[in-house]
């Protein structure tokens, strides 16, 4: 078994660990686990020579994350960003453990935490690349589902974010994915706030 194989099975075996359950076409999955797998998808369609490094940081992006719930920190956006730079931490300390223990060198370790931790976004083509993808697993599987449950503008500023973090390679991709006709709208809606400026 190659290193990057071995690396997979660890991620993954932690990730389906996760007692949160994801239900996706009438079947259940560890979410985290069901996430990554996603993720790593998105990542080999948005580029098809993706680096060794950031194939292993798309199977690892959110593992464990179920172990720091965003309850355990107070309520408002301060606590709230305080909760994601933990979380990030935790992330990256998880996949740098398991991929020593696999064998990588500390060169590898340190370029996958560089694409984890998102570093150089819109300069660094594998942190734009797991931005894109990481955009792109919110608005297939999750975003249908979160839009019902807030208001019009809190919902197309919530997307004029995300899809401003992403890059044109992005997009075109995001503009191919089946949406309701209101998660289309809303959708359409942040692009017009963004193509304004």
């Amino acid at each position: 078994m190659t290193k990057l194989n071995a690396a997979f099975e660890q991620f993954d075996a932690y990730n389906q660990k996760d007692p949160n359950i994801f239900t996706w076409e009438n079947k259940s999955y560890p979410q985290e686990y069901f996430l990554a797998i996603e993720l790593y998808n998105w990542v080999n369609k948005l580029d098809a020579n993706a680096s060794e490094e950031l194939l292993l940081a798309s199977r690892s992006q959110h593992i464990g994350r179920w172990e720091i719930p965003r309850n355990t920190y107070p309520e408002g956006r301060e606590a709230y960003l305080k909760w994601r730079k933990d979380l990030a931490q935790y992330h990256t300390e998880k996949a740098a453990a398991i991929m020593e223990n696999v064998g990588y060198g500390t060169e590898q370790i340190a370029r996958t935490r560089q694409i984890l931790l998102k570093q150089k976004i819109k300069v660094d083509q594998d942190v734009q690349t797991m931005e894109n993808a990481l955009c792109l697993v919110f608005l297939q599987f999750q975003y249908e589902e979160f839009h019902p449950k807030y208001e019009a503008d809190k919902v197309i500023n919530i997307l004029k974010k995300s899809l401003l973090k992403m890059d044109a390679h992005g997009h075109k991709f995001a503009l191919t994915l089946p949406y309701s006709d209101q998660g289309l709208h809303y959708i359409q809606e942040a692009l017009k706030l963004i193509n304004s400026k």
